[in-house]
């Protein structure tokens, strides 16, 4: 077996970028090989990692098919694209990593996870905070019991763009906090429900009405639309792309958990914590020097009092990596063993988008709960 593998490189924008910076420093990683539609940027990333000039740089993904010994690819390349390159790498015999979403369809993930099976071929999809040592030091303390009962859950992922012109906040933004909550609890969720406002880019029948001056109030997504049960993010444009939305996560054993998502508030947060009968566990991003917090306390009863007790807080030391090399070293380990990722395979991308999928219909009948079904997609129910 060998212990070398050749990758290329799809996408090299904001984040393929830092892709191609990991696999070039991989010890056991060749990359053979960038693939980008802008020439500039394939010039800019030759000179800015002084790439060697037998790596093939071309703006044509059918290139690669003439690039002898391809192992893998690593694909970082708009999410509307994924289907369709994913598809055809898998069926050349190269592995894949692909940036989340894995596609925008339940139907789709579904058939390229299986493709991959039946080519025995490692898909694997780029969910970063899944190798947050933050999140999996996160994972320990709540599935050892340390926060007594679950209560609930919280997130708030808000900044001041940028902003997406091709999917809303919720497909932006969401994937983060849903990865970080199944993977702490263990569990994915069977119902969900989403509301969302429209402030900047609303749908054509509201420019139309702000260009004739008749709105100017913000859109409240909470009315249905027309009979179409389609769940993707780009069959709610008729109403605009939300800029602001609520998320509900119900998940088997009643747990809830809350997002806030928003692109244009200054206050940015990364901020997520699960409360528990024993204490709180706090994941901040935007914290440099407690990340991961331990919050100790409970209510002792006196009479008919309830007092605070048991109170400290613990900050939780973790290991050093960033977590995109983490994601790439993961990747590498499991092409070389030819064993599918237990912490980002296509599977667990593919019930991520079945989880978007399904706050997507809810959010287009105006936030009504909505079962997420492994089998047939996202169903509409009509419990309050």
């Amino acid at each position: 077996m060998t212990n070398q593998i050749k990758i290329a490189v799809i996408g090299v924008g904001r984040w393929g970028v830092h892709l191609l910076r990991n696999f070039l420093t991989h010890p056991q990683v060749d990359v053979v090989a960038v693939v980008d539609p802008h020439p500039e940027r394939l010039a800019a990333i030759k000179q800015q990692f002084n790439l060697d000039d037998n790596v093939v740089l071309t703006t044509q993904w059918e290139d690669l098919k003439q690039v002898p010994g391809l192992t893998g690819v690593a694909i970082a390349t708009p999410a509307t694209t994924h289907y369709a390159l994913i598809k055809d790498a898998l069926q050349h015999g190269y592995h894949v990593l692909a940036e989340k979403p894995l596609t925008l369809d339940p139907a789709e993930c579904r058939e390229l996870c299986y493709l991959a099976e039946q080519h025995h071929l490692i898909l694997m999809v780029d969910h970063t905070y899944l190798f947050h040592p933050a999140v999996e030091q996160g994972k320990t303390v709540v599935q050892a019991g340390k926060l007594g009962d679950l209560r609930y859950g919280y997130a708030t992922r808000t900044h001041l763009g940028p902003v997406r012109q091709d999917v809303d906040a919720l497909w932006d933004l969401a994937i983060h906090d849903i990865a970080i909550f199944n993977a702490w609890l263990g569990q994915i969720p069977v119902k969900v429900q989403a509301t969302g406002t429209v402030w900047l880019q609303g749908g054509k029948e509201q420019r139309e009405m702000r260009e004739q001056g008749k709105m100017r109030e913000p859109i409240n997504i909470y009315s249905p639309l027309s009979p179409s049960s389609s769940s993707s993010p780009s069959s709610s444009s008729s109403q605009g792309l939300a800029d602001l939305v609520w998320l509900t996560l119900t998940y088997p054993d009643n747990f809830q958990a809350y997002i806030h998502l928003c692109w244009l508030n200054p206050d940015k947060q990364r901020r997520l914590g699960i409360v528990g009968s024993l204490g709180s566990l706090i994941f901040d991003e935007m914290s440099q020097s407690s990340p991961l917090t331990l919050l100790h306390g409970k209510f002792e009863q006196q009479g008919n009092q309830f007092i605070p007790v048991n109170q400290k807080q613990v900050v939780l030391e973790l290991e050093p990596g960033e977590p995109l090399g983490r994601v790439c070293s993961c990747f590498v380990v499991s092409v070389l063993n030819n064993i599918p990722s237990e912490v980002s395979s296509g599977w667990v991308g593919t019930e991520l988008v079945e989880i978007l999928a399904a706050l997507t219909a809810s959010l287009k009948q105006g936030g009504q709960p909505v079962f997420v079904n492994d089998s047939q997609g996202a169903k509409v129910t009509n419990d309050r």
